[in-house]
């Protein structure tokens, strides 16, 4: 992983970054992930904070309803996002 401007950022996403493919299922998913991490670890410090909590369970439904669409779709673009965004089991 790269760091870039405090982010993390995965080396596959800052060359589809540069060529401004925001709308790609990939890089959504990539985006939702990067929020719920910061979001997760938000919450073990506040763990009262239940608007919070509502919008990671927002976030993570919005992230699961698109790695559906794309197992869907693309059953091996799916493998490869998840294997490394590291979010799921195999």
């Amino acid at each position: 992983m790269k760091k870039k401007g405090g982010r993390k950022i995965l080396g596959f996403m800052v060359k589809e970054e540069k060529e401004e493919n925001r709308g790609s299922v990939e890089f959504q998913v990539f985006s939702f992930t990067n929020k719920i991490r910061r979001l997760a670890s938000h919450l073990e410090l506040h763990k009262k904070g239940f608007s919070s909590e509502r919008g990671l369970r927002i976030l993570l439904g919005k992230r699961r309803r698109l790695l559906a669409y794309l197992a869907k779709k693309n059953r091996v673009r799916y493998k490869k996002l998840i294997s490394q965004l590291n979010i799921r089991e195999q």
